[in-house]
């Protein structure tokens, strides 16, 4: 039974933590509900990664506010999401973060409200957004979530009843909106994962345990390296102060480590307290290190103490500046998985490579840094996968140069559109060239299924090798070899003149020559071009144009 009538920022964290370790803990499970078997970056880790993302930004200092938590969990989530869902689920967080701006708590209303918001923005942010997705089941929430506050203002309890009764409900219907979705037998997986989070928000407000096993503690050196990774480029605080207890009093218990954490809190932030009584290390950053020294020594004594003054440390370690870059007029940035693609890419004069792909989607942080690394007024952007488009997209928004996205959904797409990149035309004359060219090329993929599934009339098992024309199945079989030429006869036509095959990095190199050589007899008309991509997972790449 939720008793509280307003969560301040302290509880938000602390739902939010549910939320991510309940989500964490399904993340397979909502992963196996992708429609195609295929190996790829899938929803259950996007959102996942979304959401560590999250709580790395609001753990990083003490939100009292509710508003003030709700931006820093935003900010995270935008620099964290990777992929469609992790994106859209930026997206629901950074609408919730607006409407909650300013407040010190947030009741019912209030926070129903901000989901509502959430799931405004969300929507406004996908070009062609689509119903039976995680934007219907945040929508529908919402709404009804909002109905239930006005209902009754001060029952937070009634609120997270209604919120889970009606996103399970409207789960349930998504394969009724989704035709796909019905054809592999599944609902939405963007929704489940939500739906994990919420469920994780209402167990923390109700106090009930979520049964998700505690990660273990990195080796001092890792934690360590940690720690510098995540010290923030603005120092709020001077001085790193740590130490370890000894002879800790016999009668303090954990509600006195919980004390002295609220103590430091105040005072600091990147506060850890590792261990166990009697057995304490504390390290916090503060401007005040002996207020921190005193709180610890109420439990105990201090030994091994580190005292640090930050800025002088930073000011050590700070290489010499940088020469100044020359700001050219164009540049280039695409995402490619495989030494030979990223090869491939280099020769093509692209200025920037972002690691990622099919198996892992890249970050809208990963993608803002690469294009402003570039230096160039204008930056065309090849997320070379459709679930990649939209971070893509959203990273543009943060960047100050002008910056388009060339919407290529695979690596051949991304190649076809840097080939046609033409320095002395317009900006605009380049987005359609490249825009056209990468339109142009037709692709299958080989690769294998990961689960059983049923799609349209084809059965799949776990194992089986599956062809890909243009990001759909069309094809199963044993045989590698077998299916790439069955793929090649599907999708090459009279009209062509160019079969590109790309093979990867668990395909033998004379099993490729043997391919590319029979194709060449299939298709006499067309030139063959045999290319080691190097992609993981994906036995071949067939691009026509």
């Amino acid at each position: 039974m939720i008793e509280i009538k307003a969560i301040d920022g302290l509880m938000l964290r602390e739902m939010v933590l549910a939320g991510t370790a309940l989500l964490e803990k399904n993340r397979e499970k909502v992963d196996a509900l992708n429609v195609f078997p295929v190996p790829d970056g899938d929803t259950g880790t996007n959102m996942s990664l979304t959401m560590a993302s999250a709580v790395k930004e609001i753990n990083a200092q003490v939100y009292p506010s509710v508003g003030k938590a709700a931006a820093a969990l935003a900010k995270g989530a935008l620099r964290g999401a990777r992929g469609n869902s992790g994106v859209i689920t930026s997206q629901l967080y950074r609408g919730f973060s607006r409407a909650l701006e300013g407040l010190d708590t947030a009741g019912p209303v209030e926070f129903a409200a901000a989901l509502k918001r959430g799931a405004d923005t969300a929507y406004k942010a996908v070009m062609r957004p689509k119903e039976g997705t995680i934007l219907t089941v945040a929508r529908v929430i919402a709404e009804e979530a909002v109905k239930q506050a006005e209902s009754a203002p001060d029952d937070y309890e009634a609120l997270f009843n209604t919120i889970l009764t009606t996103g399970e409900d409207i789960l349930a219907k998504t394969p009724d909106m989704l035709p796909i979705l019905k054809q592999a037998g599944v609902v939405d997986a963007g929704g489940v994962g939500l739906l994990h989070i919420y469920r994780g928000y209402a167990a923390c407000l109700r106090g009930e345990p979520l049964d998700v096993a505690e990660k273990e503690e990195p080796a001092e050196g890792q934690a360590e390296a940690e720690a510098e990774a995540e010290e923030p480029e603005d120092l709020k605080y001077t001085y790193s102060v740590r130490y370890s207890l000894v002879n800790v009093n016999k009668k303090a218990v954990q509600s006195d480590v919980d004390l002295l954490r609220r103590q430091l809190n105040r005072i600091g932030d990147y506060l850890k307290i590792k261990g166990d009584l009697p057995n304490l290390t504390v390290s916090v950053h503060t401007n005040d290190p002996g207020k921190a020294l005193q709180c610890g020594q109420i439990l105990g004594d201090l030994t091994d103490m580190e005292l640090v003054n930050l800025a002088e440390a930073r000011k050590a370690k700070e290489p010499p500046a940088p020469a100044p870059v020359e700001q050219k007029a164009y540049g280039m940035v695409t995402v490619s998985l495989g030494e030979g693609f990223s090869n491939i890419f280099r020769d093509l004069t692209v200025d920037a490579i972002v690691e990622g792909g099919q198996t892992m989607n890249p970050s809208i942080e990963d993608l803002q840094k690469a294009i402003e690394s570039v230096h160039a007024d204008t930056v065309f952007v090849f997320p070379n996968n459709g679930n990649v488009v939209l971070a893509a997209q959203q990273a543009a928004q943060l960047c100050d140069c002008r910056v388009i996205v060339i919407p290529t959904k695979n690596v051949a797409m991304g190649i076809a559109a840097a080939v046609a990149f033409q320095p002395d035309l317009t900006p605009e004359e380049n987005e359609k060239l490249m825009s056209d060219a990468a339109e142009k090329v037709r692709t299958g993929t080989i690769t294998y299924a990961v689960r059983d599934s049923e799609y349209e009339d084809l059965h799949i098992k776990q194992g089986d090798v599956i062809g890909l024309s243009n990001g759909k199945v069309t094809e199963t079989g044993c045989s590698v070899h077998d299916v790439a030429l069955s793929l090649a006869n599907q999708i090459v036509t009279d009209d062509d003149s160019l079969i590109t095959l790309y093979y990867g990095a668990e395909t033998q190199e004379q099993d490729a020559k043997q391919l590319a050589d029979e194709l060449e007899d299939l298709f006499p008309d067309c030139d063959i071009e045999l290319q080691n991509g190097g992609q993981p997972l994906y036995y071949y790449l067939i691009a026509v144009e």
